[in-house]
């Protein structure tokens, strides 16, 4: 493929995005597969000879659109949001053309400073303190992880690092092995697998603290496992705190907790970025945030959240009004946690209907040994009417779900 061919399916992937993106409400939420649909479908080795663009092109809805879970449907509802926008998309397109991996100051400046300016932009949109920010001085900073379990995971290696070294240079005896048995790390019982995991690939144990009634941590829960554990001769080290859990959206009390677990990173931690993470390399994914917040604006950014937390909480009130149904959890962000009122095995089937019909779709979660179905605000072009025939969509099956119960 030439410049002069790639000008022209360039331009022709465009209007495949855009009309994929406009036209995406129209196509099941979720694929009608089974697993290893996709084998049968594609020849078991690599052409020889090279193939006709037009025939891959014509691939993408033979092959890859009937397995596509549409996560930016406005009738997605499952997990979180992901990030999408087409200015995010041009940046991307962008950041594979240029190609570099900025594995050092030198393998790209632009790669390394942009990410440096971008995540400081980021901490001042959050109001985060001076001393997390890089500015001119270099003395905070941060690097983009490629996901949340990565950067869970070093978090806790870089809490572990500085635990042992504070405690070798007070005893210079202690081995790092004779450290690491006695190191103890905290979570809520509500946080994601991948912060237990992050304790088993750091060698370390990981406590759970228990939650309150809104599925929160709170300060005296920590604070009375840490101690009744430095008396047993263990060290804690480390408390993971969640800010939206993935069950409820539920908050820990950071308030209360900051003070017992604080970690920064600061100034005395290496800077080259290539050490805050685990690959060596890294991709120029500073440009999709560069593009995103100059094109949205942080008022953009902000009537973007607002205006899914708002469309939640209608979904909220329509759950309310309905005397079957029960709010399981307080919605905070864009997500509402509710069942039929009722057993765990009718909920279990209402879930199992509404997903069978790839009209909409959700996944459950477990809260106080309740099945909860989850309704998550995900879409970037999800409207109040999406949401209003989701509900519709919803009670209607469990309409005909309770007529089949015994009287």
């Amino acid at each position: 493929m030439n410049t002069t061919e790639f000008r022209k399916r360039g331009k022709e992937m465009i209007d495949y995005v855009a009309d994929y993106i406009e036209t995406i409400e129209q196509r099941s939420v979720y694929p009608d597969v089974q697993p290893g649909y996709l084998r049968s479908l594609i020849p078991e080795e690599v052409p020889v000879e090279p193939e006709m663009y037009e025939d891959v092109v014509k691939d993408i809805e033979r092959v890859i659109m009937p397995g596509v879970t549409h996560w930016h449907s406005p009738f997605f509802y499952a997990y979180f949001p992901t990030a999408s926008s087409f200015p995010a998309m041009l940046a991307d397109m962008l950041c594979g053309a240029i190609g570099c991996i900025g594995f050092s100051w030198a393998a790209s400046p632009a790669c390394t400073e942009l990410e440096t300016v971008m995540l400081d932009w980021l901490g001042k949109m959050i109001n985060l303190p001076e001393n997390f920010l890089a500015g001119t001085t270099g003395c905070g900073g941060g690097v983009i992880q490629g996901t949340a379990s990565e950067a869970t995971l070093m978090s806790l290696l870089a809490a572990r690092s500085r635990i042992v070294r504070w405690i070798q240079a007070d005893n210079p005896d202690r081995t790092e092995s004779e450290i690491f048995s006695k190191l103890v790390a905290y979570s809520s019982d509500q946080a994601h697998s991948s912060v237990e995991r992050a304790g088993l690939i750091g060698g370390v144990t990981m406590k759970k603290v228990p939650t309150d009634e809104k599925f929160s941590v709170q300060g005296e829960a920590l604070k009375k496992m840490v101690e009744r554990d430095r008396r047993a001769g263990l060290i804690p080290f480390y408390f993971c705190a969640t800010l939206g859990t993935t069950a409820s959206c539920a908050f820990d009390n950071i308030i209360e907790l900051g003070p017992l677990s604080c970690l920064l990173v600061a100034s005395d931690i290496t800077p080259a970025p290539q050490h805050w993470q685990i690959p060596l390399g890294r991709r120029f994914r500073s440009l999709k945030l560069w593009f995103v917040f100059r094109l949205y604006g942080l008022r953009g950014l902000q009537d973007h959240i607002r205006k899914q937390v708002l469309l939640a909480k209608e979904f909220e009130k329509m759950v309310r009004d309905d005397q079957r149904f029960e709010i399981c959890a307080e919605v905070i962000l864009g997500l509402v946690c509710f069942r039929l009122k009722g057993s765990n095995e009718l909920n279990e089937t209402l879930l199992k209907r509404i997903n069978s019909t790839r009209k909409i779709h959700m996944v459950p979660c477990q809260l106080s040994g309740k099945f909860v179905l989850r309704f998550a605000v995900c879409a970037r072009t999800t409207e109040l009417h999406h949401v209003r025939e989701s509900w519709a969509h919803i009670t209607d099956l469990a309409s005909e779900l309770l007529q089949e119960l015994p009287h």
